[in-house]
């Protein structure tokens, strides 16, 4: 098994996203490559630290940025090869700028919304009326969705977390509609051999009727099937993020939004209106999925609070 073999397997068995097994793989060739091909193994501290400084002082990459290089090389050494790297005493950090996020209006957001078509729509309306992350919301499978209880269940969000999360009355009846039309495309799929939808982990060896079950369904599937990489079966899988993106940007550009418009900030409008309604910060920490509730807190520096907040010397 090659050193790259290797980071794979082992992020596998610990069941870390394809997407954090991109970026570490990237990086951990990154480091190779800067020190001529040089093994980790003959490697430590100091080849880290001159990597890292050489991101953020040559290339001026952004804090990020660098923080990921360093969590791929720790989990590099630790997991991998089981090594431990001393301190880096002489790392230089990229400094993290503080950013507040764009909020849009209230108006602002539904104008968006009705610039969307189906089922961009539809996806835009649990954005910014759940809260959802864009892959939480594409992630949605049929049996998540409890109308009855006006409530979606995220599988397996950021952190490998689930949750619950808001289903906003206005979307029921659309919501209810897609359902329908993922139930009658599937009986299509299934009427000519097909329909099956990738499962996580070895669910498929453990429920092997879940792959092609009504409930394991997305209910904003691609167009056409895709191959499985863990399997190499041929499988439905659900709408890409770019298509959803591309469609929440044009529909800003159409409705004549002064604002950026994009699917996370229809998130940070989710937050940012809830609060000034009065809604505890704790739980929206709860229904964004915050591990920390300070990174909740920072809705609470752009939040007009209304008559109740501060009000400035001029208006009086």
């Amino acid at each position: 098994m090659t050193l790259i073999e290797a980071v794979r397997a082992t992020i596998r068995r610990l069941h870390y996203s394809p997407r954090t097994e991109e970026a570490y793989v990237h990086w951990i060739r990154q480091f190779i490559r800067f020190h001529h091909g040089k093994h980790p193994r003959q490697m430590g501290a100091e080849e880290v630290t001159a990597f890292l400084n050489d991101l953020a002082v040559a290339r001026r990459t952004a804090a990020s940025t660098q923080n990921q290089a360093l969590c791929a090389l720790l989990f590099l050494y630790r997991r991998v090869l089981d090594l431990q790297i001393p301190r880096l005493e002489a790392l230089e950090r990229a400094r993290r700028p503080e950013h507040l996020p764009t909020v849009l209006s209230r108006q602002d957001a539904l104008t968006l919304l009705e610039h969307l078509i189906p089922p961009f729509r539809l996806i835009g309306e649990l954005l910014y009326g759940s809260g959802l992350r864009l892959l939480e919301a594409l992630s949605i499978r049929v049996k998540d969705v409890d109308l009855d209880r006006r409530q979606i269940m995220v599988r397996r969000g950021k952190g490998q977390h689930d949750r619950p999360a808001l289903l906003p009355a206005r979307a029921r009846d659309e919501l209810q509609a897609q359902l329908d039309a993922v139930a009658q495309r599937h009986k299509k799929e299934l009427a000519v051999g097909r329909g099956e939808v990738d499962l996580p982990h070895a669910l498929r060896a453990k429920m092997p009727g879940a792959a092609t079950s009504l409930a394991w369904q997305y209910i904003f599937p691609a167009s056409r099937p895709c191959t499985d990489p863990a399997t190499g079966r041929q499988v439905l899988y659900h709408l890409h993020e770019s298509a959803v993106q591309r469609a929440v940007h044009d529909a800003g550009r159409a409705a004549g939004l002064t604002k950026r418009a994009t699917c996370h900030i229809l998130r940070h409008s989710f937050a940012t209106h809830l609060l000034e309604a009065g809604t505890d910060i704790r739980t929206i920490q709860t229904l964004l999925g915050h591990k920390d509730v300070r990174t909740t807190m920072i809705y609470t520096h752009i939040v007009d609070r209304g008559p109740l907040g501060v009000i400035s010397p001029l208006d009086r």
